[in-house]
């Protein structure tokens, strides 16, 4: 046998060996049974406005409701004051804000008959009646709360009040004489109110201003801290610099030089002064 024969035996060899050995198992891989993986539902948000119809003895009034009516179980509620421009538009769009955060918001008519006024004069005749009728806006106000208060959606022990301009004066003067309110929160508002703060006072106060507002005297400011301060009741005051009267709202640029006015919106403002809202609200009753 030569070499090449020798070594192809050989190796023929080896092969068949090796085709007849026994080759090891392969050891099967235990699936893990798969996890559920949880989906926290999301419910859409659905804002329903209503127009509502209440009255005081002497005043019919004409208000708007909004809350969230996919949301269950009761909430918080807020009554909303208007400018002194009336029972705008304006204020049932904060309504509506109010309820895209979880509460149940009441836009409120001072005026009655959802009266508004196009001009400034108008404006200060009938902010003026309500401030100087105590009794009769008292009245006015505790209507728009019971209202509230008995929606089937409240929390009825859980109500704040919010205001711009006039109304948060309004607010103002209503915590002072006492009403059951958590929080009151006014936006460009005058301090020097007809009903002082004094010990009645139950509601937690803030207070957002603009530095540059006119219609706000550093006098009636300073007034202001010192008697919260004498009665040791909870208030926060803040003033945002270069800001005017009415920067909360869209359309007070408008006004300001129609009517010659300093009147001003600013955006920046506006929204650092929500986001401050927001947290008070959150203070008062955890997040919605």
């Amino acid at each position: 046998m030569n070499n090449l024969t020798k070594y192809l035996s050989v190796f023929f060899s080896i092969l068949i060996l090796a085709s007849c050995g026994e080759t090891a198992p392969k050891e099967e891989k235990s699936e893990e049974p798969k996890k559920e993986v949880e989906v926290e539902e999301v419910v859409e948000l659905k804002v329903k406005g209503e127009e509502v119809d209440y009255s005081s003895a002497e005043t019919e009034m004409k208000g708007y409701v909004a809350y969230d009516e996919n949301k269950t179980g009761d909430r918080p509620g807020i009554l909303v004051v208007h400018e002194w421009w009336g029972h705008t538009d304006y204020v049932r769009e904060r309504a509506d804000m109010l309820a895209e955060l979880g509460y149940v918001a009441l836009a409120v008519d001072m005026y009655g008959d959802g009266q508004t006024a196009e001009h400034p004069d108008d404006a200060q005749k009938f902010s003026g009646m309500v401030m100087k009728n105590m009794d009769d806006s008292k009245a006015k106000f505790q209507a728009a709360y019971d209202m509230l208060k008995n929606h089937p959606e409240v929390a009825d022990e859980n109500i704040s009040a919010i205001g711009y301009c006039f109304g948060g004066s309004v607010i103002l003067a209503m915590a002072n004489a006492g009403m059951d309110l958590d929080g009151v929160a006014a936006f460009h508002s005058g301090v020097q109110v007809p009903v002082p703060p004094g010990e009645d006072l139950k509601a937690k106060v803030l207070i957002q201003n603009g530095g540059d507002d006119p219609f706000i005297s550093d006098e009636s400011v300073q007034t202001f801290k010192t008697r919260m301060d004498e009665i040791d009741k909870p208030y926060e005051y803040i003033e945002y610099p270069g800001v005017l009267h009415g920067y909360t709202n869209p359309g007070a640029t408008e006004n300001g030089e129609k009517f010659d006015l300093p009147l001003a919106y600013d955006a920046e403002a506006d929204e650092k002064s929500w986001n401050k809202l927001q947290e008070f609200l959150n203070g008062l009753y955890g997040e919605q």
